[in-house]
This record gives C-alpha cells, sequence and structure tokens, in this order.
C-alpha cells in the first residue's frame, strides 16, 4: 500500500461516481495492442468538448495514459519496471514528474521530482506493521525560489478489523487531522464518515454517506451529506452488457434553486 492510499476506502465511497456534469466515455475500443478511448463532455452551455485517450506498451515501456483534448492540450504517464519491486514513471502534463516507486516485503516507498523546473522533490513511505496496521508518512522539498525549503510533512495510519477499516492522517505540519472511516454492514450496505480535526475546530464532519446495491436491478444508490449542507445522491446501474449509467444529483439544504445533476455514461 502506498501512503496516498492509506484513506481510499472510505474516501472512494464518498467521492467516486458523484458528478455534476453530462458525460459520455468509450472505453475498451481496440486497435491492434493499442486500447482507445473516447470521452465527451456536454458544458452548462450546450456545447461538447472531446479527449481522445489511448494506452499500449512497446519494448517493455508502458504507455498508461496518452490524452489529446479539445483545447490543445495533452497528457502523458509512461511507466517502466526495470526490475521486481521497483516502477519507474514519467508524468507531463502543466508540469513534468519523474517518480519511482519501490515495494519490498510489507514496505513501498515513493519519490517524485519536478524535472521541468527543477523546483520540487517529495517522497513518501508506507509499511504494513501488522496485517491489520499500516503506518506512512510523506514529505516535500522546494528546491528553489523564496520558499526554498521543506514544504510540507504529514503522517498517518490505518486499521481494519473485521468490517471496519479505519485511518488517521495529518495534514497541514500537523495543523490538522483527517480521521476516516468505513464500516462494511453486509454484502449490500456499506457506510462512511470523514472528519477533521484542529485547534480551531474540535471536530469537523466533512461528510458522512453510504452504499447500497442490495435492490437487485435497481443498481447502487449512494448518498451522502456533507458539513457545507449540501446533500447528494447518485445512482450506478448497469443498463447493457458493460454498459453503465451513474445519475447524480446534488442540493444545499432546501434551496432547489442550488439543485445540481450530472448523467454519465460508460461504454
Amino acid at each position: 500500500m502506498k501512503f496516498s492510499d492509506i484513506s481510499k476506502p472510505s474516501s472512494d465511497l464518498l467521492g467516486n461516481d458523484y458528478c455534476s456534469n453530462v458525460t459520455l466515455k468509450a472505453k475498451g475500443l481496440s486497435a491492434g495492442p493499442v486500447k482507445v478511448s473516447i470521452e465527451t463532455e456536454r458544458s452548462a452551455a450546450g456545447t461538447l468538448s472531446s479527449k481522445v485517450g489511448t494506452k499500449f506498451a512497446y519494448a517493455g515501456l508502458s504507455f498508461d495514459k496518452l490524452d489529446a483534448k479539445a483545447d490543445g492540450t495533452s497528457v502523458l504517464e509512461t511507466s517502466l519496471v526495470p526490475c521486481p519491486g521497483c516502477k519507474m514513471t514519467f508524468k507531463a502534463n502543466k508540469g513534468a514528474d519523474l517518480g519511482l516507486e519501490y515495494t519490498a516485503g510489507k514496505m513501498t516507498t515513493t519519490g517524485s521530482l519536478d524535472v521541468l523546473n527543477m523546483s520540487k522533490f517529495s517522497t513518501s513511505a508506507c509499511i504494513g506493521v501488522s496485517p491489520a496496521i499500516n503506518l506512512g508518512g510523506d514529505l516535500s522539498y522546494n528546491l528553489s525560489g523564496d520558499k526554498a525549503g521543506l514544504s510540507s510533512y504529514n503522517v498517518g495510519a490505518s486499521y481494519a478489523t473485521g468490517p471496519v477499516y479505519a485511518s488517521v492522517t495529518s495534514s497541514n505540519k500537523f495543523g490538522q487531522f483527517n480521521v476516516g472511516v468505513l464500516y462494511t454492514v453486509n454484502k449490500d450496505l456499506s457506510l462512511a464518515s470523514s472528519t477533521t480535526h484542529s485547534s480551531s475546530k474540535a471536530c469537523d464532519v466533512a461528510a458522512i454517506g453510504g452504499s447500497y446495491s442490495g435492490l437487485g436491478s435497481v443498481g447502487t444508490i449512494k448518498a451522502k451529506v456533507g458539513s457545507n449542507g449540501v446533500t447528494s445522491a447518485c445512482l450506478v446501474k448497469e443498463i447493457a452488457p458493460k454498459v453503465s449509467l451513474t445519475a447524480s444529483g446534488s442540493i444545499s439544504g432546501t434551496d432547489t434553486s442550488t439543485f445540481k445533476y450530472g448523467l454519465g455514461i460508460a461504454m
């Protein structure tokens, strides 16, 4: 497990599938060994914009993402495994980052260097000290400019037992602690919460939500309530083999003018 994934179970349930835009995704298209995807999004003004992506491998080098967007920008992500347990990555979007991931036993370490501006270096480590407990931390160091020096450092831990998965991570140089909890009631129902704790506010419930998939052909229903008063819900349903529909909506309090909706089809 990487340190960035230490809170993933609860954050995924509270964050994934909720949307406020209209999209159509066609994935898994093949041109020989090359996988092609097309994603089209409709803006609030009714205009359509698309991006075309591909992924493939050649001579041991994996092109994990190669996207061309409608605004003329592009995204490139590649990876290379020079030896077992070690993966080198390169990611180029607005910047360019060279990364390294190394796993040995129950410990995973990562490193990332901004090779475009040579301005920042980041690293993290996470170790499983027992089957139920993971401990880790990360830090970032600015290499240039007026803010050169250690820019951030945080630690975290996770604990899993039976149906409960709990995590705690620090942020803002230990100025805030974030607690995530996932409780799997049964195979159909899961509940999650996310809270933040700091000296200015002892407890702030960022979000509480759940997921239920026990209605058969209806699909999976998810809902959550945030501390900002926004209530969100979504439905994820397979409407045909390998074709899924996601319908989402949110509203702030009881003010119907704040209602937003999203609709996505992926195939």
